[in-house]
């Protein structure tokens, strides 16, 4: 394959990647914190730099020194990440009444979600991006052939990743935004999306402990 036919996978693979259950669902706890549409979808973007931004440190490091990230280091990135799951289900859970829904003017609202959605969404966007560089590094090495594509190819895949997470915030943004004038509805919602990133967290982390065997490999 060319480059440009590289490049384009890349881009493709990156909307693929966005979508992933334990990306959507993180997401998704900051999402139902909003009640406009267009916020919702710039905390997709938010999400999409952060994760870009680690591939790409993390991942070029990596090609440069030309090894691959150990493998126990890579499960345990990804289990902090169940973790995280599950931390931002209990913090929606519990505090519902701290939603968006409950801003009195655009100005409370644009300066709360400056200050805390679009930056938390960077870095769970940053968190997620470490769990998945093992596998980015071995994608990137399998595909291009100097470290100045796989700079380029990680890039673009990011690009993919974040209009692929646009995309999905938008669409998960919307009961959310429909439902904003309607508190006991909005909560209903909010706190759905809190039992369902607790309980995936969960399962997240006893895949990887038990059956992926890092519970093992940190004994030994």
């Amino acid at each position: 394959m060319n480059l440009f036919t590289t490049l384009m996978i890349g881009f493709i693979l990156g909307i693929k990647h966005a979508i992933e259950p334990d990306h959507v669902i993180a997401v998704s706890t900051i999402v139902s914190r909003t009640k406009k549409l267009w916020t919702s979808s710039l905390v997709g973007i938010f999400w999409g730099i952060g994760h870009t931004l680690t591939l790409l440190i993390f991942g070029m490091l990596f090609i440069f020194m030309k090894k691959d990230i150990p493998n126990v280091w890579a499960l345990s990135l990804e289990f902090a990440v169940g973790i995280m799951l599950v931390y931002l289900g209990i913090r929606s859970f519990i505090s519902p009444e701290k939603n968006d829904v409950h801003s009195h003017s655009h100005e409370q609202e644009n300066s709360k979600l400056k200050g805390f959605s679009y930056l938390k969404s960077i870095f769970i966007g940053a968190v997620h991006g470490l769990s998945g560089s093992a596998a980015m590094i071995l994608l990137t090495m399998s595909t291009v052939k100097s470290p100045w594509e796989g700079g380029i190819y990680i890039i673009i895949f990011g690009i993919g990743t974040i209009f692929g997470m646009l995309l999905f915030t938008t669409i998960i943004g919307m009961p959310f935004a429909i439902s904003s004038d309607n508190k006991k509805l909005n909560i209903g919602f909010t706190r759905i999306t809190a039992v369902i990133s607790c309980i995936f967290g969960v399962y997240y982390m006893y895949n990887l402990g038990i059956n992926d065997g890092l519970f093992k490999l940190l004994i030994n």
